[in-house]
């Protein structure tokens, strides 16, 4: 079992436009989609579609659209109510791929919910392989939480992942080495965040072939505790570093029709390697080819398993 959790769960509207964004303009939407998200949800999707057992954990009512979106994918979750609704993400993409993100800030949580939630987590935690704690936090949930669910998952024996930017990933490195998880997954500019460095410039030097500044930042996280640090970086692939060594996935040449999703999608595909036993290279190979089916697919869409091509994704050790 797999279980994730989603603080601030959403409401996905992604639409398209025929032309590029121009602000000032008038353009006209098409192709418009709902659906259920916010990242710990996507991530669970994907990893119901591969077959694999999974329980998405949020904050929302009983008669939430998000939970009906759920129930209709046949997703199984778990709720905890608040009373109020969940907010509204809009996405635009356009003809290349590029994606422009307009996302709420979310229902405010009570300490009441934050409490019940994590006690939530923690008991779902009891005989699951591994807990996904994943994307921003509303107003209501303190700043350093996902270092505090850190440190109360380490009481059972469950393995953890973290997903998330800004004030709560830079409260969950003020927490190392204590509230270490076993996995995070940045990007360029969340390892810049990470490690005080410009992430557009670490980004640049991955694309120009340079990865000493990467891997230097992400051998500084595990030196810390975290025990495997996982790096999209775009159209520059992907790194996985561990105490054991590192890996560059390079990314495969695909037709970008969205972003959306495609860094849940690639944590999912870690996770379903790491489940089915597989080395880190192959663990890296995975995540790729799962972020990779996912920006390939229009809208907010998730990759199934047979839109994955794990085979088009070259994996060297460094």
């Amino acid at each position: 079992m797999i279980i994730t959790l989603t603080p601030n769960p959403s409401l996905d509207r992604t639409a398209q436009v025929a032309e590029p964004l121009t602000r000032g303009d008038v353009h006209r939407l098409r192709d418009i989609t709902s659906q259920p998200g916010g990242k710990g949800v996507n991530v669970a999707r994907v990893i119901h579609m591969a077959g694999q057992p999974v329980k998405a954990l949020l904050p929302a009512d009983d008669d939430d659209d998000v939970l009906r979106g759920l129930r209709t994918r046949g997703v199984e979750y778990q709720n905890i109510g608040t009373g109020s609704p969940i907010r509204a993400n809009l996405t635009i993409t356009e003809p290349d791929g590029t994606t422009t993100k307009l996302n709420e800030p979310g229902a405010e949580l009570t300490a009441s919910t934050v409490n019940a939630l994590q006690d939530a987590v923690i008991d779902a935690a009891s005989g699951a392989h591994w807990a996904v704690l994943s994307g921003s936090l509303p107003p209501g949930a303190p700043v350093d939480w996902y270092g505090q669910l850190v440190q109360a998952l380490r009481k059972t024996s469950v393995k953890i992942a973290v997903d998330t930017s800004d004030e709560p990933l830079m409260a969950l490195a003020s927490a190392l080495p204590a509230g270490a998880p076993d996995l995070i997954k940045p990007n360029s500019e969340e390892l810049g965040q990470l490690c005080g460095q410009d992430g557009q410039q670490l980004e640049s030097a991955a694309l120009a072939g340079d990865y000493t500044p990467i891997l230097s930042a992400a051998r500084s996280l595990v030196e810390q505790g975290i025990s495997a640090v996982l790096i999209t970086l775009g159209g520059a692939g992907a790194l996985l570093v561990t105490a054991d060594g590192a890996w560059r996935a390079a990314a495969p040449a695909v037709a970008v029709k969205s972003t959306v999703g495609a860094g849940d999608s690639a944590l999912a595909g870690y996770l379903l390697a790491e489940v089915s036993g597989a080395d880190p290279a192959d663990r890296l190979r995975n995540a790729i080819a799962y972020g990779s089916g996912a920006a390939a697919l229009a809208g907010s869409t998730l990759p199934r398993p047979d839109q994955v091509d794990v085979s088009a994704v070259d994996v060297t050790e460094l």
